[in-house]
Order: C-alpha cells, then structure tokens, then sequence
C-alpha cells in the first residue's frame, strides 16, 4: 500500500509540475516568488548553507529549477553551456549550445526557460537551443540573430526565450525582422515581425493579457512594443529612447512589469521610467508618468501590494534603493544601503543582494520605510555579483560567477 501511495504521489507531482513553465525570474517574470512560511530574521551569519558547489563555468545567469534538477549557464571557451546540477549541487551533465559573445564581459546571462521535459537557452551570439532536460541531448539548434541578419550590443544578447504556447520568442532586431517565433518542438521558422530597424536591447520578453487578449511585451534599445502571439505583428511601439536626461545611454536591460493594464519599464544610466497605459484592445499605449528617480541598472524590480521596489543607478558601482507609488509614480522611499543589486520578493518581504561587496539584505516590504531584517555576506565566488537570486521550495539559491549556494530559508 505505502508502494503504491509513493508512486501515485511521484506521478502527480511530476504531472503536475509539467503544465509549468519555469521562468526567468521566477512566476509570469515578476520576480515575485509564491512562497510561504519563510524566515522571518536570519541569524547573524545568515540562513543555514545547505550546500555549495564552486568552479562551475562562469556567467551571470540565475537558476531554473525543474525535474528535480537546477539548471544554469555558463562559458566555456567561446561557447555557452548549459549545466544541470542535482538537488544537492552534484553536476548531472553540461552540454555546449550556442556560441559565447566574443566580446567584453562575455560570460552566459541567459537563464534556462523549462516546459515539461525541455530546457530552451539562448546564447550570447543570438543561437539559440531546446535541450532534453534529462538526458542533456540537443534536440534542435538554430543560429537565430545570424540567420535573420539580427544586431547585437557592445555586451552581446542577453536574452531569455520566452514560450508561448507553440512556440519559442527571440528577439535579434536589426533591420530584416525584430522578433521571431520557432516552433519550439522542432526549431522551425514559424514567424518573424516588421523591422522596428532598431537594435535589440539585453532584455527579455514579457507575455501579458488583456481582456482575454495575449500580448508579447519587449524592449529593443529605443522601443517599448506589443507583438500578437499569433502572427507576429506589431501592434503598437513606444519611443522609450527619448525618455532620459541629455547624454544618457539606451541600454535597456530590465523585464517590463505589467499588472491592470498598465506597463511598467525602467533602465539605468539616467534614463526615465515610464508607465504605459494599455487600451482596452491592447492597440495602442499612452503615457501615465513619467520618473526620474528609479532607473534601475540591471537588477530588476518587482511590484508588491501597489509599490514598485528597486535600486537605481548613480554610476556603475553605486545606487540606491527606492519605492514608487505604481498608480502615480511618486516616490516613496530613496534610501542608501550599501550598494544597488538585484531584488526580488516573497512571504512579504524583499531579498536584497548588492552587487559590489555580494552582501544579501531581508527586507520589510514596505513603502514606510527600507527596513533591513537581517543580511550576510556570501562567502564564494568571484566577480561583480550581477546574478538574480531564485527561490523555491523555501531554498533561497545565489549564484556569484563561478559559485552556486543554496540556503535554507524555511520557518
């Protein structure tokens, strides 16, 4: 009987588990992770290291975590690799996809999409891949900038694919296409856009609905815009170029954030945020606000209960941190801590993790005030710590380089 109990509950959690995409920054890449029953304060050397694991391949990639495995990229030579790990951190298997930016800072920032059985990457080159998320076998590849005559930045692509129902996204830009849709069981050309003749940004893509209608949401390096899932076209775009003091730079790198009808997009290097109305038939968009205050670098923001929090950019090592209003765009809070980072939320709370000094903050998510919980150090690594951090099943999981730690965060 406990046999067949055990099996049943194997089958359902693996069915179960399967109708999930798993995503970069975790449910409809909000940042906001659905989890409960977490550490309300950590210890002074922070939550309890599970296990660690060092000189994996180098990249700022986050972790995906599916199957009962973490995957994650990294750069060996001049290719990305994809890395699967066990449960505890043990290397399963890592397989090449795709050919690494060959220029500065050229270590692998796509996180690993998963449906069901398969793992889509992207590579720093444009290439991109679905790989069987068990067995590590290349399923397809397709040189996707290269082969639609797409752009890159002086940081190459940054991209992670975004499935929509049959099909894999990717946005190369350049003057032929902007985005374009594969088939993600076989790798085929199923569509490619109009031509914004607009590089692409180090973004990626955002599916949003409105009134029953699904939108594509991305960001090239002077547009916002709304692609239709269905056929590629595009149905609006918006000069998010413009937005920014005298001088400032368009790199582009943060996911859209999208609740009611409203758009949210930021960027550093004294560039504006803005907010978008979006109509009713999600034709066309309006500007609500506009600020200058939150333009984050490339850390991500995420919206909890009627506020937006994030760490904006004073210069490429510093920042602070802030809360917006998201109906007005007032500001709420712009408070220093240490230094700008990454954000991410659960339970109530925000996770902080600075990039400069790789400390890690609990913090009250509150418009009131930046109220920090607890926060440690992370003890490996080397380099910038520019990695998202991901949690699951009350684990809080911190990549830095080189350098996966798992924490235990649960109450």
């Amino acid at each position: 009987m406990k046999t067949y109990l055990l099996i049943l509950i194997i089958f359902f959690s693996i069915f179960s588990y399967g109708q999930d995409i798993i995503d970069w920054r975790g449910p409809g890449r909000t940042g906001v992770y659905n989890e409960t029953n977490l550490l309300e304060k950590w210890s002074e050397n922070g939550p309890e290291l599970i296990w660690s694991i060092e000189n994996i391949y180098k990249g700022y990639s986050s972790v995906s975590i599916a199957n009962n495995s973490i995957y994650l990229t990294g750069i060996k030579d001049s290719s990305d690799v994809l890395i699967a790990l066990d449960m505890l951190g043990n290397i399963k298997w890592e397989v090449p996809y795709g050919r690494a930016w060959n220029g500065s800072y050229n270590e692998s920032r796509c996180t690993p999409t998963i449906e069901n059985n398969n793992v889509y990457v992207s590579s720093g080159l444009g290439d991109i891949a679905c790989i069987n998320a068990t067995t590590g076998n290349l399923i397809w590849s397709v040189k996707a900038s290269e082969n639609h005559d797409g752009a890159y930045g002086r940081w190459g692509l940054s991209e992670s694919l975004l499935i929509v129902d049959n099909k894999a996204i990717f946005t190369p830009g350049g003057n032929q296409t902007t985005i374009v849709a594969f088939d993600k069981i076989t790798g085929e050309l199923i569509w490619k856009s109009k031509s914004l003749n607009d590089a692409p940004s180090y973004t990626s893509p955002l599916l949003i609905s409105r009134n029953n209608k699904d939108l594509i949401v991305n960001v090239t390096a002077n547009f916002i815009f709304g692609v239709l899932p269905e056929t590629g076209k595009i149905l609006w775009k918006f000069n998010f170029g413009e937005q920014k003091k005298q001088g400032a730079r368009n790199n582009q790198t943060n996911t859209p954030l999208y609740k009611n009808g409203k758009i949210f997009v930021t960027s550093g290097y004294d560039h504006y945020s803005v907010m978008l109305n979006l109509s009713e038939d999600a034709e066309s968009v309006s500007l609500a606000w506009v600020d200058s205050t939150l333009d984050v670098h490339h850390g991500g923001v995420v919206l909890v209960n009627g506020y937006i929090y994030g760490a904006n950019w004073h210069h490429n090592r510093m920042g602070n941190w802030i809360c917006l209003d998201w109906n007005t765009g007032k500001i709420q809070y712009n408070e220093e801590w240490l230094n700008k980072g990454s954000i991410i939320s659960a339970d109530g709370n925000l996770y902080c993790y600075e990039e400069k000094t790789g400390n890690v903050a609990l913090v009250t998510a509150t418009p009131k005030e930046f109220k920090v919980i607890s926060s440690f150090k992370i003890p490996l690594g080397t380099g910038p710590h520019w990695s998202h951090p991901v949690i699951k099943d009350r684990v809080l999981y911190i990549r830095h380089m080189d350098a996966l730690m798992a924490y235990d965060i649960k109450n």
